[in-house]
Parts: C-alpha cells; sequence; structure tokens
C-alpha cells in the first residue's frame, strides 16, 4: 500500500511546540486515509483485536554480537484509539550514533521530524545515508486496541481484573522475550517506567536475570535507544487514530480532557451497545457517559454463565462491551 501523511495533514499535525496529544486529527477516515507512509504494524482497515509486528534483525546486527534495547509506549491516557509499545534494539557499538540523527523524547519533536525519522527506520532509501538507520535499527509494535483493553479492565467480579499497568508489563515482556528468541544477544534493556521504577525493575530482572536492567522516569530523554521506541510508539499510534477516525474529524485529540471528544462520545452514544471498539470503555469519561445517559439500558451480569455469553460476544462481534440484559426493553 502507497504510504506519507498528505501535505495537508503534515501541516495540521507538525505545528511546532504542539504534542501530539493536542493536536485534532481532522479529514481523516477509516476507509479513505491519504498516506504516503503507513508503519509496517498498522493494517487498514484496523482489527479489534491486538497485534503484534516485528521488524527482521538489521544487517548490520551479527548474531552474538551484544545490543542494546530500549521500551516505550504511547497512547497511555487517551479514551479513544490504541496504546502502542514499541522496543528498539541496536549494536552497542552503535548507539553512540543516535544521538546525531536527533533522537529525543518523541513528544518533544514535531509530527514531520517524528515522521522523517521512523520514515528512514523503516526504509532502505537510495543512498547510503537514508539506509544508514534501516540497517542498523531492529524494532516492533504491540497494538493493544481499546477493545482488548477495556475486556481486561472490565472483567466481572467473578474473574480477576486485569489492570493497564499489568497489561503493560506483559506487553513488554513479550516483545522482549520474542527479540530473544529471533537469537539477538540483548545484553542492556532500558525502559520507561510503568509504575514505581524500583518495583517495575526489579520485575524485569527477575524475567531477564542475565541481561542489566534500568527502568526509570523519562526514560525516552535519557537514553537515545528508549528515544527510537518511543518514536516507533507515538507514530504508529497517530496513524492508527487517523485511519479509524469515525467522525469526520469532530472527534478531537481522543483525550478525556478535550471537549470534542467527549462532545462526540456524547452525541454518538447508542443506548444498548455505546459505541464501536475504538473506544475505551473502561475509561471513567465512558462509564460516567454511559451511566449517566437516561436513555440507556441498565442491564447486569449474574452468574458465570453471562459472564462466558460475554466474553463470547466481545471475541466474535468487538463491539460489545457491557453487561447481559436480563430485563426486557
Amino acid at each position: 500500500m502507497a504510504t506519507s501523511i498528505a501535505s495537508q495533514d503534515i501541516a495540521k499535525l507538525s505545528q511546532n511546540g504542539v504534542e501530539c496529544e493536542d493536536l485534532e486529527f481532522e479529514g481523516a477516515s477509516q476507509t479513505s486515509v491519504d498516506l504516503d507512509f503507513l508503519p509496517p504494524g498498522v493494517k487498514v482497515p484496523l482489527p479489534d483485536i491486538s497485534s503484534t509486528y516485528h521488524t527482521p534483525i538489521p544487517r548490520a546486527i551479527k548474531l552474538g554480537e551484544p545490543c542494546i534495547l530500549g521500551v516505550d509506549e504511547a497512547g497511555r491516557g487517551p479514551v479513544l484509539g490504541a496504546m502502542v509499545y514499541a522496543l528498539s534494539y541496536c549494536l552497542k557499538s552503535y548507539a553512540e550514533n543516535l544521538p546525531s540523527w536527533g533522537f529525543a523524547d518523541s513528544k518533544q519533536l514535531t509530527h514531520a521530524i517524528r515522521m522523517s525519522l521512523f520514515n528512514r527506520i523503516c526504509n532502505s532509501g537510495q543512498s547510503s545515508d537514508d539506509s544508514e538507520l534501516f540497517e542498523n535499527i531492529g524494532w516492533a509494535t504491540r497494538i493493544m486496541t481499546a477493545r482488548d483493553i477495556s475486556s481486561g479492565m472490565l472483567r466481572s467480579e467473578t474473574g480477576r481484573v486485569y489492570n493497564l499497568n499489568e497489561q503493560a508489563h506483559d506487553a513488554t515482556i513479550t516483545l522482549i522475550n520474542e527479540v530473544l528468541a529471533m537469537g539477538v544477544n540483548v545484553t542492556e534493556i532500558y525502559v520507561d517506567t510503568v509504575g514505581p521504577p524500583a518495583s517495575y525493575q526489579a520485575k524485569l530482572s527477575r524475567y531477564f536475570p542475565s541481561i542489566k536492567v534500568i527502568v526509570t522516569k523519562k526514560a525516552d530523554s535519557l537514553f537515545p535507544i528508549v528515544s527510537v521506541a518511543s518514536i516507533c510508539a507515538k507514530v504508529t499510534r497517530d496513524i492508527s487514530l487517523m485511519c479509524r477516525d469515525e467522525s469526520d474529524g469532530r472527534w478531537g485529540s481522543g483525550y478525556p480532557s478535550d471537549g470534542k471528544t467527549t462532545k462526540w462520545l456524547k452525541d454518538t452514544l447508542d443506548p444498548i451497545f455505546g459505541w464501536s471498539g475504538v473506544v475505551r470503555f473502561s475509561w471513567q469519561t465512558s462509564k460516567d457517559l454511559l451511566e449517566k445517559n437516561e436513555g440507556a439500558i441498565k442491564v447486569d451480569w449474574s452468574d458465570q454463565e453471562s459472564v462466558d455469553i460475554r466474553q463470547s460476544a466481545l471475541q466474535s462481534s468487538g463491539y460489545w462491551i457491557g453487561k447481559l440484559v436480563t430485563s426486557e426493553f
């Protein structure tokens, strides 16, 4: 598929000093998104099932040579769209070259700069300069869909709640294990923390006892390899949301604090099904809108059989996130 954000979209997205969380993705739709660059991990149309993408091991990385690996995420706070976890890795000897490319916390970069760097990581290019990042950096993404996030967090009283931190930890551990299974000799891991850094670092160290693990706040600003992961996560998250836009540009940034986002949620709320799989039903914003809407149907899960039916509905349709109806309506 042809892949880049069209020039008019670049103009809207790459406003100097404005973080992507505050931008409005106007004019995009789920069925027609004019992109010259589509991240390899993003499928159109986007499914409601979470997915993982890994690049092949870069040509410059020979098996057995020591590598460093960084992990970061994008989209933890929005009520709309996926949360994306990403990792990147390169030879330990190459890591000192990363700052010269301008890698920094993705939130500090304009969308255009993020796109430019990510494009270089993804494409071999025509010249040695264009292909350097492609040949030296491997990366992976885990797109955790809104439906799957909510399915875990909204488990009934008969099932253990799978909170967001646990989901984030598991995504990180799985991505790292998959890279190790490919044969990459990772000797150092750097992670932007989820929750208290010390306990998370101890947890990862138990999983990877032979690898040096550093977990800290603002790791994307401290370690360039985490900055690379941050850009991979951010670009994937931003474009995946553009590809899912069901609002003709009316749903704003996707954050609960955005008035356009909450207005779109109110205007499109279905009294039985709520919204489509792009909305995180487990967010308090969504819960409040459902509970305070007089037209919404109040339902209840009364037993394990009901829970099983709910889980089956989630898996088959991706659009039912709620409670079993126990009264006629």
